[in-house]
């Protein structure tokens, strides 16, 4: 630590001793104030408003999750027009990230909060902890993941065809009963009847982990579109979000909210996955699992 210099009057020493005083006391009232996304390291959860704002609770919220591709490689891309002109017609984060590689434990992150300490794909696993369904259960609210080309509702098997279980996070809980593990065929053309919140998962093609991004964008303008556009109207949301970039060290994803009380724009508040559970655990008055009780929900995008 260098070493000051000794002041040849009292009147310096004087001020000294204010000017310091006068620094310790603006550092002691800003001592509480969160730090930007700007001056955290990359991936770190913050949150990006604070937290007394009031969040809307959606009659429904769909939840979808493509796959391994980064922030830059879908918005502004000419291969995903959809998903560009979903992202302005809502909000779209500039700087949202996932929580690690491989994918699987960043489903678990989305879901319950807490990777488990998996670093891999590997399967099959068992869990007990909290997750989102296991809270909307509790506070007697319902949900519903709807998986494509999962051979079967309730099917615990690590993978056939299309279909892989690293991408179905509830089929490892024990508190998430196996009638909420159910195929996309299930998922209901009459969207009162979707339960609370539900996530959806595309196959491996549409999902864009085997396929391209302009079969993942003709998926979603097929298939969840009518959903988000019908959301805008009955006080529902829909979140599209990515498990994790392309392998890179940012592992900077889309991630784009759309529906009722949503103000479209851009915003630059970092969020990852937590940021994302806590926002939907928020929404409802749930407890915060795991990791999500570290980080603010998502509240700046929604107004009345």
């Amino acid at each position: 630590m260098p070493r000051l210099n000794r002041p040849h009057r009292a009147s310096a020493t004087a001020a000294v001793t204010i000017t310091l005083a006068a620094v310790i006391a603006l550092t002691s009232a800003c001592s509480s104030t969160p730090q930007t996304a700007a001056t955290l390291p990359t991936g770190t959860p913050t949150a990006t408003v604070a937290t007394n704002v009031q969040l809307p609770r959606p009659e429904h919220l769909v939840v979808v999750v493509m796959e391994n591709h980064s922030y830059s490689s879908i918005i502004g891309s000419g291969s995903a027009p959809y998903i560009n002109a979903l992202a302005a017609r809502g909000a779209s984060f500039t700087h949202s990230y996932a929580v690690t590689h491989p994918s699987e434990p960043n489903y678990l992150a989305l879901f319950s909060g807490t990777t488990e300490g998996l670093q891999d794909d590997s399967c099959p696993h068992t869990y007990t902890g909290p997750n989102i369904a296991s809270e909307l259960t509790a506070a007697g609210l319902s949900f519903a993941g709807y998986s494509e080309s999962m051979p079967q509702n309730g099917y615990t098997g690590c993978g056939v065809g299309e279909y892989a279980r690293k991408h179905n996070p509830w089929a490892n809980f024990t508190n998430v009963p196996a009638s909420d593990n159910l195929t996309f065929e299930a998922f209901p053309g009459d969207y009162t009847k979707l339960p609370t919140v539900s996530f959806v998962i595309p196959n491996l093609t549409d999902d864009m982990h085997d396929g391209t991004i302009a079969q993942g964008d003709a998926w979603l303008r097929t298939n969840i579109d009518p959903y988000a556009r019908w959301a805008a109207n009955h006080n529902s949301e829909l979140i599209v979000t990515w498990d994790e970039d392309d392998n890179s060290s940012a592992d900077q994803i889309p991630t784009i909210i759309v529906g009722a009380h949503v103000r479209p724009g851009t915003y630059s508040g970092q969020i990852t996955h937590y940021s994302v559970l806590r926002t939907i655990e928020s929404f409802y008055h749930l407890p915060a699992a795991a990791e999500s009780a570290a980080v603010a929900p998502i509240s700046e995008v929604f107004g009345s």
